[in-house]
């Protein structure tokens, strides 16, 4: 299955869950799309409230299922809790870091920030939005791109950083302090429904 490229909104209705974390799109209609959207009231299965919870946090992080799957059993292979691992590592992609950061308001902008050659890693450019990053690891606009007014205004209208980055508005460059805690991220999440989906 393919990276899902439709409106942001309907998905995050379908799914009853911010998937930008802003809250924007359930403030109007917090009810899935469609005629009869607001009187549906169908419950789910086991199966379907575990399907449902990998969705939200796949289409979150704007993955494909293939790189989903690939992320899981990569946590997997790790010391520490598996379903917090997972989102340790979907927090330490380059995109996301530079979502973090503030260069972009969202996680589709940080990607295409990343994929169009603007953003450097320890002073080497990285295009490739997946790349896992490291405590440590310095991530920093371009020198040539640094007045790029889309970055600018995503900057000035960011409210609050997340505390596991740092950010220089003079040198238009941020560092990856540490690896987040579960507390710091989406509450809304139930890992654990995710890893008993892949574990069924």
């Amino acid at each position: 299955m393919s990276r899902y490229t439709g409106s942001r909104y309907k998905k995050s209705r379908r799914l009853g869950f911010s998937t930008l974390e802003t809250g924007k799109e359930l403030a109007k209609k917090p009810y899935i799309p469609g005629e009869h959207g607001n009187k549906r009231g169908k419950k789910l299965s086991d199966y379907g409230v575990q399907l449902q919870e990998k969705q939200k946090v796949r289409f979150m992080y704007g993955l494909s299922e293939k790189q989903f799957k690939r992320v899981f059993e990569k946590a997997g292979k790790m010391k520490g809790v598996h379903g917090e691992n997972l989102l340790v590592l979907l927090e330490s992609r380059l995109d996301n870091i530079t979502y973090r950061l503030g260069l972009s308001t969202t996680r589709k902008g940080a990607r295409q920030l990343v994929n169009h050659g603007h953003i450097t890693v320890n002073g080497r450019k990285v295009d490739i939005p997946s790349y896992t990053c490291k405590p440590g690891d310095v991530i920093a606009l371009k020198e040539s791109d640094k007045e790029l007014k889309i970055v600018k205004d995503s900057l000035s209208s960011l409210a609050k950083r997340a505390d596991f980055v740092n950010f220089d508005d003079k040198k238009m460059s941020g560092t990856y302090v540490r690896l987040p805690q579960r507390s710091e991220l989406n509450a809304d999440i139930n890992e654990s429904l995710i890893v008993e989906f892949y574990n069924r």
